[in-house]
């Protein structure tokens, strides 16, 4: 059975977590303390984005040249990646962990582009301000337990992500991804079904749903739970109770929503709305 690199570590008899956040998602940061070890991810599940935050000159990458790492050092380690490491003196290092169907997903959203667009490269000790500063941030949320603040800094760090230009075959084109986005926002309020999307491009139920998750790299369905999610966000900045936000957002029930947001963010409506207005 694969695991996370998460996983890996909490098997290692060193390795310390010290602080961890469940974002949702399948997401997660955890800050780890680690020391006289020896580390192999045997393909792993997920991405890992990893930062160095104190010491990694004794952590050395043994099939990557045994480079040594340093305060500051990015790795990258895609779904799947092997790598071996040597760890001789103690450090401290964050880890963001997403599965690779979250990442492709958010990559999607952000970035308003096919989800294929998004080609992770592996990289070990480089400098990158751009994942380096979300990585610290994540750190320092993990830490005080501020999960709206980690997952800003997760959506920064996509953000940041380089948008490649492979050629596409199949899928949606641009225009019908955002007539289906259009069309579903403006119906988050009602039972939105396979064959309301599929009609708005003109392909059949079965290959529309191949296509979308070709293009976003989730299922209509999620990416239709992932839009109530944001609208309901929106609406929790204000007074409005949360049973007529569940409603207004096509949730069946309060309860429904909570479990929904919760799976989707790592917080109950409540908590995020306490949050945003601390």
């Amino acid at each position: 059975m694969q695991s996370t690199v998460t996983e890996f570590l909490k098997r290692s008899p060193t390795a310390c977590a010290i602080a961890q956040l469940d974002l949702g998602r399948g997401r997660s940061v955890t800050v780890w303390e680690n020391h006289s070890d020896r580390i192999t991810y045997d393909s792993p599940t997920g991405h890992t984005f990893s930062y160095y935050l104190q010491g990694g000159q004794g952590t050395q990458r043994l099939d990557g040249g045994a480079k040594a790492g340093w305060p500051g050092a990015v790795c990258v380690m895609p779904a799947g990646q092997s790598s071996r490491w040597k760890i001789t003196t103690p450090f401290r290092f964050v880890h963001l962990h997403i599965p690779d169907s979250t990442l492709a997903a958010s990559f999607a959203h952000i970035h308003d582009c096919d989800a294929r667009r998004l080609q992770l490269q592996e990289s070990t000790f480089i400098r990158s301000a751009a994942i380096a500063a979300p990585l610290a941030r994540m750190a320092m949320a993990a830490t005080e337990g501020d999960i709206l603040h980690a997952d800003t800094a997760v959506a920064e760090l996509v953000a940041h992500l380089p948008v490649n230009m492979p050629r596409l075959k199949a899928g949606l084109s641009p225009f019908q991804m955002r007539r289906v986005d259009a069309w579903i926002d403006g119906h988050l309020h009602t039972s939105i079904r396979l064959i309301d999307l599929a009609a708005e491009t003109g392909l059949s139920e079965f290959h529309f749903h191949r296509m979308f998750r070709m293009c976003r790299g989730v299922s209509p369905h999620k990416w239709v739970t992932a839009r109530r999610i944001e609208a309901a966000k929106l609406r929790l900045s204000g007074p409005e109770p949360i049973a007529e936000i569940a409603q207004a957002c096509g949730f069946s029930c309060q309860s429904h929503l909570t479990r929904a947001f919760k799976a989707e963010t790592g917080l109950t409506p409540g908590r995020y709305r306490s949050s945003i207005s601390a």
